[in-house]
């Protein structure tokens, strides 16, 4: 029983019954056509309810539609409103804080890259000092290292010269002592 309008009684949308078709032709044929006419909006009016709900039906989607359009419209016009106010108020406010604030710490940060740069070079002072008196206790050292070991080959040098002599003068001590123990063996 689905369909737009009012049903006449044995109409439906399927096939009609064998039996049906012998009312209708009954009907059509009799002259009681006009009562079952009647009867047939009384039972569609009574009991028939398919126009009522699809009018109400039909009424509760409108109103749906509507109010929901109506209410996507406040949504985007207060979505327009706050883009307006956020482009005209908030935007410049925000653009000059962020300015304001990016100026003042450009400052300080070059004010920390000058600090760090001198810090650096102090430190670059203290280690080429600091580098150039190691090489200067380097160079003072092999300096001594170098006399140390000239005086040593000096004294190694007078020792051998003392011990040479030392040979030299118990060479002829002993050559002498020889000469003369070979004095007292001839006899």
């Amino acid at each position: 029983m689905s369909g737009g309008g009012p049903a006449l009684p044995g109409r439906s949308g399927a096939a009609a019954l064998p039996s049906e078709r012998n009312r209708e032709a009954l009907a059509v044929s009799s002259p009681i056509q006009p009562i079952i006419k009647d009867v047939g909006e009384i039972y569609s009016r009574l009991l028939d309810h398919r126009p009522v709900i699809q009018g109400e039906i039909r009424y509760f989607v409108k109103e749906f539609e509507d109010k929901r359009g109506l209410r996507e419209l406040r949504v985007l016009e207060n979505l327009k409103n706050t883009i307006f106010e956020a482009n005209e108020h908030v935007l410049p406010k925000c653009e000059q804080a962020m300015h304001g604030a990016l100026t003042e710490t450009l400052k300080r940060l070059q004010a920390a890259n000058n600090m760090i740069q001198r810090v650096q070079e102090k430190e670059h002072e203290a280690r080429k000092l600091q580098e150039d008196k190691l090489l200067a206790r380097e160079e003072k050292r092999v300096g001594h290292w170098e006399e140390f070991m000239k005086e040593q080959q000096n004294k190694q040098a007078e020792v051998d010269q003392e011990h040479r002599k030392a040979m030299e003068h118990l060479k002829e001590q002993y050559s002498e002592m020889e000469k003369e123990l070979a004095k007292y063996v001839s006899f």
